[in-house]
């Protein structure tokens, strides 16, 4: 199966810690990479994990807290440093451009680098971006501010043809492109096969839900069914559970009740308060409900 995996660059809250960067992670989908969220600190551990920052072309920013997008001038500008040219893409509330644009023109001028901006909006389930293979929505949450989770969905992929079909009816190169979206093909003494019985499946289409910062989102559960894998924010443990409502977050026991009741294949918790110096009470917490869970740690590679 061709690449699909989640690069954690920063998993940390609000507060600045010794421990986390600030919300940013790479999603790489097949040739790939897409930047979600770019708190600060996101360029310097791309470079730690050996990412390829020129190869960003697409930027997703979930709401317009500080430590989901400050990084963003910084990296666009050394991009632009670098010689990167063309445009880079920036999904985000329409207020994102009006903050940044006056500090992105005065340090982009005369670069041949050109941030491009698409209005995202809360309500619905919105279609932002897609290809050949991979499409991207929104997912309202639910936060102090307008704020969107974003889903990466594979489209069903093409099947694959049969060796031993190629080889019996000596089916040329050319055809089997056709051949796998549908054609059938005439063998030299007329007979016809049908597609179906030159192909097998392909592996279902794989998905990936981001969701940070919300309060539980229980209304999601039916849009998340099932998927592969999960990041749903856990800021606090649940004996903080109060002040995650004050602060609309969620709670590690919430966010795998969350999973366990959607029943999502893996779950992987992040966001963390910086009062916490381990993150082991949260993710205990979790998997005490939801076991197959994962905490979030800078260099983390998950695979969907």
């Amino acid at each position: 199966m061709l690449p699909f995996k989640v690069h954690i660059l920063g998993c940390g809250s609000a507060l600045p810690t010794l421990r986390h960067n600030a919300s940013a992670q790479v999603v790489e989908a097949h040739s790939n990479l897409f930047l979600v969220d770019c708190g600060e600190g996101t360029q310097r551990e791309m470079r730690r994990c050996r990412i390829a920052m020129s190869r960003i072309s697409h930027i997703f920013i979930s709401h317009l807290h500080g430590d989901h997008c400050f990084g963003l001038p910084g990296l666009l500008t050394t991009l632009a440093m670098l010689g990167r040219r063309g445009e880079i893409h920036i999904y985000a509330f329409a207020e994102l451009q009006q903050t940044f644009a006056p500090l992105l023109a005065q340090h982009l001028k005369g670069a041949e680098l050109y941030p491009v901006f698409h209005n995202i909006r809360h309500e619905g389930f919105e279609t932002i971006y897609e290809n050949n293979s991979f499409f991207v929505k929104t997912l309202p949450l639910r936060h102090r501010v307008p704020c969107v989770g974003f889903v990466f969905q594979e489209k069903k992929p093409l099947p694959h043809i049969r060796r031993e079909m190629i080889d019996f009816l000596q089916i040329p190169h050319y055809a089997i492109n056709d051949i796998k979206q549908g054609v059938g093909w005439v063998a030299d003494d007329g007979t016809f096969y049908p597609h179906e019985r030159l192909v097998m499946p392909n592996h279902p289409p794989r998905k990936y839900v981001y969701m940070s910062d919300t309060l539980p989102c229980l209304e999601h559960i039916e849009v998340v069914k099932g998927v592969d894998l999960l990041y749903h924010e856990a800021t606090f443990a649940e004996d903080r559970a109060v002040r995650a409502i004050e602060t609309c977050h969620s709670t590690a026991r919430q966010a795998a009740h969350f999973a366990l009741q959607a029943g999502v294949k893996q779950l992987l918790i992040g966001h963390y308060s910086a009062r916490y110096l381990d993150e082991a009470p949260l993710l205990d917490e979790a998997r005490s409900v939801f076991l197959n869970t994962i905490a979030a740690q800078e260099g983390l590679v998950v695979e969907v």
